[in-house]
């Protein structure tokens, strides 16, 4: 006798459903925050070194620097916060969550039995979980979608800029690039391709052969580029390495347009990370004497 099985779903596997469900909101908050902090630190950080720089200022001591950091993460988290809608308790008690583990470690930190290294360190592996304590006492507040802020104050284009958050990361992560270019390893060029097989097999979107060969071309092609860069070595392997990486800033705006294997954000931020550190190498070769 055939045994039949029962395909119906159990209650067990409805709460486990629901229970996914329920985090991906707070997964996706805590994300945005994390960016968001990064901004902040990315923006705040050199613009204050550069006004210390011009009045004179000695650098901070790795108290108030760490105290300075959580400042600006705290700004940066805080106006994305605002402008998502969360109310005013929620932004303070995150804005806690910033500070806590940095005061919390200052104890150790003057007592001598941790350095500024770990101080530093220790506060930014602190501040996820402090972030997530956060969210789960306004664990509501969090798992609702919130809005961009339907106020006077939200004009249009402020708007559009916040819907350009992917190339506003990428211009904050290579702000320093245009004052002290460094060029990548010719090795890190295979990061490019990579990143996208990767995201894309994540993603399921490269079960169709022509997408799967073109991505494998892809790879195939910077991986040649790679090599030769490290066998001519001096100024043909940077120039190489500019070229790679121009060359993957058009293939993330082919795949920005067609929304094809990766997200369009992360199409949009490799683009313009990758359009800046060809530049600046290119730049970089041309003054060097």
């Amino acid at each position: 006798m055939t045994e039949l099985t029962s395909t119906t779903t159990t209650p067990h596997h409805e709460d486990g459903r629901a229970r996914r469900a329920g985090l991906r909101p707070l997964a996706r908050h805590l994300l945005e925050m994390a960016l968001a902090m990064l901004a902040g630190m990315l923006l705040l950080g050199p613009a204050r070194g550069a006004l210390a720089g011009a009045f004179g200022l000695a650098p901070a001591s790795p108290g108030v620097g760490a105290l300075l950091m959580a400042t600006d993460m705290s700004v940066g988290m805080a106006v994305w916060m605002w402008y998502r809608g969360h109310s005013g308790p929620a932004i303070g008690e995150m804005t806690a969550a910033m500070y806590v583990p940095v005061l919390l470690l200052l104890v150790p930190f003057r007592a001598g039995l941790i350095d500024g290294d770990a101080l530093l360190m220790g506060g930014h592996l602190l501040m996820l979980p402090a972030m997530l304590v956060a969210m789960l006492r306004r664990r509501d507040e969090y798992a609702r979608h919130h809005a961009s802020r339907p106020t006077p104050r939200q004009h249009p284009r402020v708007r559009a800029l916040a819907h350009r958050w992917p190339t506003g990361l990428a211009l904050l992560m290579t702000f320093g690039n245009w004052f002290s270019p460094l060029a990548p390893h010719p090795l890190a060029l295979l990061v490019l391709p990579g990143g996208y097989l990767l995201i894309g097999a994540y993603r399921g979107r490269l079960g169709d052969r022509r997408v799967l060969a073109v991505q494998l071309a892809g790879l195939a092609g910077w991986t040649a580029l790679a090599l030769a860069a490290v066998a001519l070595g001096g100024d043909a392997a940077l120039w190489l390495v500019a070229a790679g990486w121009l060359a993957h800033a058009a293939w993330d705006a082919v795949h920005h347009r067609r929304n094809e294997v990766v997200p369009r954000g992360y199409a949009e931020f490799c683009g313009v990370l990758d359009a800046v550190v060809g530049v600046t190498v290119s730049l970089m070769i041309l003054a060097t004497p």
